[in-house]
């Protein structure tokens, strides 16, 4: 896509938005991104998005909209849908949500009743604010008990989540984190659920592609409902999803609309259906097991240059650093690889004793370079660069030294979309 005549129309009417729009394509084009939550997306997703969709209103489903003029989008949603359900292989499937936090917001309200306990796993040892954060809905509004890592192996102890779940019978146990370096094993939690008479949701939003890809075990077998996410692994556009059985898709239904939602985003539906068609090709798999492959690299280059990573390691995405041996915060750590081209994100690790604001962690991702093409080599080249910022946050000869490095690997592997 030539980025500058795609937008034209823009410049021509807002040149100060084309402006910045230009300046972030060129902050993307020119620096690493690492942030395990972001990838980027084709040209393809980026045009089904700017699609006229958008202009379309259509509260309801297909088939029962309240308004005029949906044969159209009703098609569109209904192949979506089925997309869905094809890549993941589950019964029912909603491309309604606007994002990951929503997917879940509505989960909880076809399942359980405000005020139900919910059994999630703690934030700051890997879980998501939606899964029992007291600042969030699901903290406010159930009463929230949280399992963590094993302090030896900062892996999940299943027989402690047994424990917790016998103790506290919760209605509804969540699995799935957002900063979780390892495989979950669905397939116990489904046990451990019936056990307790309770629902078993997965959030699978940063490893649904990993999902799709074979690289992860699915928990559709397993699961009464699996929220997630397109834009991480599954490399498609923000939005989120919700997959079930059949028997309790009406009540899944009426909880993102009009439980918690108004009209759809159409265009945004479009591009999730692009990104599932893509997730479904040959090549997607080949690209899972990159991802996993680039991550294990950066794993293990990172251990070698003398900083622990959380749990030993990674099955997935996803590499946590404990930084505590350095002095420095994930916050500083951040900053400091920004400066050098570098994007990450700071991360509370297991049993942190720093606050979140600041963290004692750093999480870096493999998604979006490995869809720029990186291969493992390169992953550990990064791993290596990463790890010279951390031990020199405040030398200008290294952040210049590693900034001209990373130049060079954005140069020689330009973002597909902006092609």
């Amino acid at each position: 896509m030539n980025t500058n005549a795609a937008l034209m129309p823009l410049y021509q009417s807002d040149p100060e938005l084309a402006a910045l729009i230009t300046k972030e394509n060129e902050r993307q084009s020119s620096t690493i991104d690492l942030i395990a939550s972001e990838n980027h997306v084709d040209s393809a997703i980026l045009a089904a998005q700017a699609s006229l969709l958008t202009d379309k209103y259509a509260e309801g489903y297909p088939g029962r909209r309240y308004y005029n003029g949906c044969s159209v989008v009703d098609e569109v949603e209904e192949l979506v849908i089925s997309r869905a359900k094809a890549l993941f292989g589950a019964e029912y499937a909603n491309v309604q949500p606007h994002a990951g936090s929503q997917a879940n917001f509505a989960a909880y309200q076809a399942f359980i009743e405000p005020g139900a306990t919910v059994l999630g796993m703690d934030r700051s040892h890997g879980g998501h604010l939606t899964h029992g954060a007291s600042v969030n809905f699901s903290g406010k509004l159930f009463h929230s008990v949280s399992y963590q890592v094993d302090p030896d192996t900062e892996l999940i102890d299943y027989d402690i989540v047994r424990r917790m779940a016998h103790e506290h019978r919760p209605a509804l146990i969540i699995a799935g984190a957002s900063s979780y370096p390892r495989i979950i094993d669905f397939a116990i939690f489904g046990e451990i659920a019936r056990e307790v008479d309770a629902k078993l949701m997965v959030d699978m939003a940063h490893i649904a592609g990993l999902i799709a890809g074979g690289v992860h075990p699915s928990p559709v077998p397993h699961a009464d409902v699996i929220t997630g996410t397109t834009q991480k692994t599954l490399r498609g556009p923000r939005g989120g999803m919700i997959l079930s059985r059949d028997e309790y898709g009406k009540k899944i239904d009426s909880a993102v609309f009009p439980g918690s939602q108004g009209g759809p985003l159409l265009h945004v539906i479009a591009a999730k259906g692009t990104c599932f068609l893509q997730a479904m090709r040959p090549e997607f798999r080949d690209y899972a097991q990159a991802i996993v492959a680039n991550a294990r690299a950066m794993a293990e280059t990172i251990a070698e240059d003398g900083l622990r990573v959380v749990s030993g390691g990674t099955d997935n995405h996803l590499v946590l650093v404990d930084l505590s041996a350095l002095g420095i915060t994930g916050k500083d750590a951040g900053m400091a690889l920004e400066r050098a081209g570098i994007v990450a994100n700071k991360n509370s690790i297991p049993y942190d004793t720093i606050p979140p604001a600041l963290a004692g962690g750093l999480r870096v991702g493999t998604p979006a370079i490995t869809t720029r093409g990186f291969n493992v080599d390169e992953a550990r080249t990064v791993a290596h660069l990463v790890c010279r910022v951390l031990r020199n946050p405040e030398s200008e000869q290294v952040r210049d030294e590693v900034r001209r490095t990373v130049s060079e690997l954005c140069e020689s592997h330009p973002i597909p979309g902006l092609l």
